[in-house]
């Protein structure tokens, strides 16, 4: 389904919530609440939310990463494992 077809003015969202709050979780489609004719908010199923917070988060770290290979921050695993594990030693009482 087009985000198109999901386009709902506020006071159809008055008059239909649980509709359309049961048709976010069936569809998983989200919908887009105008208001005097201009979009405003976005209603998304709770768990498309957070799968797409979760999604933006591992893009953050990948654009992160590719930054610092750039800059030639990198270090070789063996190293980088090697400082961890003598944290987590550190770390033990």
């Amino acid at each position: 389904m087009k985000l198109s077809e999901q386009v709902k003015p506020v006071s159809y969202l008055k008059a239909h919530a649980p509709e359309i709050i049961r048709k976010l979780k069936d569809n998983l489609q989200p919908v887009v609440i105008t208001l005097h004719g201009e979009a405003k908010v976005i209603l998304q199923d709770v768990g498309q939310y957070e799968e797409t917070q979760e999604t933006l988060a591992l893009l953050k770290v990948l654009a992160l990463t590719s930054r610092q290979v750039e800059q030639g921050k990198q270090r070789p695993a063996a190293e980088s494992f090697a400082r961890i594990r003598n944290r987590l030693a550190d770390s033990q009482p």
